[in-house]
């Protein structure tokens, strides 16, 4: 099945080398057939064949494809219901502690005279209590899952 010749580039005729690909596949016996296409000689054995899987199995249509089926009437859809989400845990104090913490700065901020002191020290104070309340929450953030002794598996 040389159709290269001379030509180191591909075959001179690709149809004629198509062609030639095509007759050696059909004269291989080992791969499959359609039942149409299948020799005489053949045909009784796969006809039995074929006729035993009909009996176990009804053949479709062959106009029908996968977009024509239809769901049954008395098949129900059954959807997905999500359990209720556990509490939401209780702060902690030193949560409550970094939350008070920038409050204030807020609170300085925004009126300092309530503390008593001048404008132009407020500001910077203000800054820094919301500043070090955020650092405070920060630095208390869980890094990971509670270390206890027994470990169930993967986590999402």
């Amino acid at each position: 099945m040389n159709t290269r010749r001379d030509n180191p580039d591909g075959p001179e005729d690709i149809d004629a080398a198509f062609a030639e690909i095509v007759a050696d596949l059909e004269r291989d016996s080992t791969f499959a057939r359609w039942p149409e296409d299948v020799p005489s000689d053949r045909a009784a054995n796969t006809a039995s064949a074929v006729s035993d899987a009909a009996e176990v199995e009804p053949q479709p249509e062959r106009d029908a494809g996968p977009r024509d089926w239809t769901p049954q009437p008395d098949e129900e859809e059954e959807h997905f219901v999500p359990p209720e989400p556990p509490p939401l845990p209780t702060p902690r104090i030193t949560t409550l502690l970094g939350i008070a913490v920038i409050a204030v700065g807020v609170l300085t901020l925004l009126v300092p005279g309530l503390a008593g002191m001048a404008s132009s020290l407020s500001m910077p104070l203000g800054l820094v209590l919301i500043s070090a309340g955020i650092g405070w929450l920060l630095l208390r953030l869980r890094q990971g899952p509670p270390s206890s002794g027994n470990d169930d598996g993967a986590q999402v």
